[in-house]
């Protein structure tokens, strides 16, 4: 039995991100996420402007007139959602907590995915493996994606990433889109994450809240690590510690960019007190342009 609150939460989160997928994101995902290539259709006989490397030899004998193959798009895709679930995502400033932002941005994700008939799967992950739901079709399965997102109870708060990665490389042997959604708090992914885009379209979405940029001037305050528990005694009315937080957090971030873009990775964050759908529309039309000129 599902909890109600997460039934109500569920029911929110697919009214919203069902409209953002067919507003926003409606033919954008299908130029950009274009299936395996072209699957052998049928014969039909040759008509002018058509591709002689087409033509079917042995028909074309058999019938005494030219006859060439057709060729449709084969559109089948496998989309993987790898959602961090940390405890550093239960952080949120704001009106929505990060995880709140992941579920949704998750949410919207794969069901642009199956208007477009694709299979979803999903790997939710601390710093060990979570779940892992295999990829399956229709609007029933992402329905149990989301709840599952929505409804985790997570055994364990620090980051892996390279676990998820691992696991996928291990239950995904062929090429699939890969959106790995987390705050990307983290170490020691790098060799995974190399791994994983080499043999998928992987495509990294940070979930940031503006609080972990910058401090507030807050006076003397006591801060938790979410990840570990530990309390830290923080004086944030000094602007020298202002300063110092703020050039650790930029430096952390140009090397994480540094990272993706030296892999050629298509990345984006998201930040909770922004909406989302744009930037993430805004990545599709950016891929599409590099592919139309590429």
């Amino acid at each position: 039995m599902i909890p109600r609150e997460i039934v109500k939460k569920l029911r929110k989160i697919e009214i919203h991100t069902a409209m953002l997928a067919n507003d926003q994101l409606a033919g954008s995902y299908h130029s950009v996420f274009k299936g395996r290539g072209m699957a052998f259709s049928e014969v039909r006989q040759y008509q002018p402007g058509d591709d002689i490397r087409f033509i079917d030899w042995n028909v074309t004998a058999r019938m005494n007139d030219t006859y060439v193959k057709v060729f449709t798009e084969e559109r089948e895709m496998t989309v993987m959602l790898l959602v961090d679930l940390s405890g550093s995502e239960r952080f949120g400033s704001g009106v929505q907590a990060k995880h709140e932002t992941l579920a949704e941005v998750a949410a919207l994700l794969a069901f642009s995915a199956i208007k477009n008939n694709d299979r979803v799967g999903l790997i939710l992950f601390t710093d060990h493996v979570e779940k892992f739901v295999p990829p399956k079709k229709g609007k029933g399965h992402v329905m149990r994606v989301v709840t599952e997102i929505l409804g985790a109870q997570p055994g364990h708060k620090g980051t892996d990433i390279r676990s998820a990665l691992d696991l996928l490389g291990h239950v995904q042997k062929r090429k699939c889109v890969t959106f790995l959604i987390s705050d990307f708090i983290a170490q020691g992914y790098e060799h995974s994450l190399r791994i994983a885009s080499r043999r998928h379209d992987l495509i990294p979405i940070q979930i940031s809240d503006p609080r972990e940029e910058t401090l507030p001037d807050l006076g003397v305050v006591l801060m938790e690590d979410l990840e570990t528990g530990e309390l830290m005694e923080v004086d944030t009315a000094s602007p020298r510690v202002r300063e110092a937080y703020a050039a650790r957090m930029a430096r952390v971030r140009a090397e994480r960019e540094q990272l993706f873009r030296r892999l050629d990775l298509d990345h984006l964050t998201i930040h909770t007190d922004k909406p989302y759908a744009r930037p993430i529309a805004e990545l599709f039309r950016r891929r599409q342009r590099r592919e139309r000129h590429g």
